[in-house]
């Protein structure tokens, strides 16, 4: 890896042989562990898993936050579900929040990461 300047910007200069045999090494590896292709059905309900990147980066990073004693119950309110189906959800990743509640996660995980509380 090296930087090059190109007028007045810098780009950095990766090898790219390398790059791309990584990334077939990784293809390879992804197509090994996949189970068999699951059909998917029109108007079925998503179910949580490896096709769903941006709901299991959202439970990791609200997971992140709920270490504290009490802090599992207080977002339940908030969401106002039970303490059990926020298991369902963020631990377990068996279940998804309908719409509303996934925007009221996403605005209470904001507000904790500056440091604030919504209750």
């Amino acid at each position: 890896m090296s930087l090059k300047m190109v007028g007045r910007r810098w780009y950095i200069d990766l090898p790219t042989d390398a790059l791309v045999a990584l990334a077939r090494e990784s293809i390879r590896a992804a197509r090994r562990l996949a189970k068999a292709p699951r059909r998917q059905r029109r108007g079925q309900t998503l179910r949580p898993g490896p096709d769903t990147p941006l709901w299991n980066e959202l439970a990791r990073a609200v997971e992140c936050h709920l270490k504290r004693r009490g802090e599992k119950v207080r977002l339940a309110r908030i969401l106002g579900i039970t303490r059990q189906r926020l298991h369902l959800l963020i631990v377990a990743k068996t279940a998804y929040p309908d719409a509303e509640r996934a925007l009221l996660l996403l605005v209470w995980l904001q507000a904790r990461r500056r440091g604030r509380d919504l209750a």
